[in-house]
């Protein structure tokens, strides 16, 4: 990696362990979490170099740590290594498509569903053995990890994916052309 990418890539570390911790837009209903922006420095990752969003991405996992969410939500930040992945790779063949919120929404719902995917795969072994908190388990397997954990992160997920599109995208294209790693590993 340049030099350059790999200051901007401790920069976007740095955001995604602040917003975590110091957000004041944060909703906590275990094992849900929703803190707003959480997710755009890792979209901006992806759209420099699936180097860059994977650094950042276990750089974030860091922040819920430090941020004292509980292990659950801290696991499910850990997964986001799948969908940044596989995003990635087809971020890296389509790259027109964060050229608009418009044009990206498609792969945001795609993004954000395998996204979902993971973060539940993540809860189910919590919610079974029983390791979640009482009201967690009055709500039921549905509500809380299909409904909450599920349906909200796809939509959280796509939230800040057109943030981070229209953050990109306000960049002057200098900028933006600067960071973006030409051949993409």
């Amino acid at each position: 990696m340049r030099t350059k990418n790999i200051v901007l890539s401790a920069l976007l570390c740095a955001m995604g362990i602040i917003i975590p911790m110091f957000s004041p837009i944060k909703i906590i209903l275990e094992p849900a979490s929703f803190t707003l922006a959480s997710h755009i420095p890792i979209f901006i990752a992806m759209f420099i170099s699936s180097k860059t969003a994977l650094f950042v991405t276990l750089g974030t996992t860091i922040g819920f740590l430090f941020g004292g969410f509980p292990l659950p939500i801290v696991i499910r930040a850990l997964s986001h290594l799948l969908f940044v992945s596989i995003g990635c790779i087809y971020l890296n063949k389509n790259r027109d498509l964060i050229k608009s919120i418009k044009s990206s929404l498609g792969y945001s719902f795609v993004i954000g569903l395998i996204h979902a995917i993971g973060e539940v795969l993540v809860i189910i072994p919590f919610y079974f053995s029983s390791n979640l908190s009482e009201g967690f388990y009055n709500q039921g397997f549905l509500v809380s990890v299909i409904g909450l954990i599920g349906v909200g992160t796809i939509i959280h997920s796509m939230l800040d994916f057109s943030l981070a599109v229209y953050v990109w995208n306000i960049l002057p294209k200098e900028v933006r052309n600067k960071y973006v790693v030409k051949t993409q590993n």
